[in-house]
């Protein structure tokens, strides 16, 4: 993988992917991309996507469209590796001490576990949710 990193936009896109990817068993069409990020054209899409490719985030399977995977969140991440983000303990400490707080029923508490899974916060096993 490259060492250089996804631009903002390049980031927002990778976002959208893996979310499309993990809600849909597919990859999105570029025309999908387009409408949900409010770009302009297929083409913005196809720029931000080569050059996500090249820094080694995503990768096609084939040529077919719906090919597209995420290789890696994080530009310090080698491919096949978790992508769950480093996060700092008192971020979780605290999602873990409001979602504890809450009064929610376990369905909507694993609701909002496996919401947050799909941002890639992993609470730790074993803890009150």
């Amino acid at each position: 993988m490259s060492d250089e990193r996804a631009t903002k936009r390049q980031q927002e896109l990778l976002g959208f992917v893996d979310g499309f990817i993990k809600g849909n068993g597919y990859g999105p069409s570029y025309r999908e991309i387009m409408r949900a990020l409010g770009y302009k054209s297929v083409s913005t899409v196809a720029i931000h996507v080569d050059a996500l490719i090249a820094k080694g985030y995503l990768a096609r399977r084939d040529k077919s469209a719906r090919s597209l995977e995420v290789i890696s969140l994080r530009p310090d991440m080698t491919s096949g590796a978790s992508s769950q983000r480093s996060q700092p303990d008192s971020v979780l400490n605290e999602i873990q001490t409001r979602l504890n707080a809450a009064e929610l029923s376990e369905e909507q508490r694993q609701d909002v576990v496996a919401a947050l899974k799909l941002i890639s916060i992993d609470l730790q096993e074993g803890s009150d949710t």
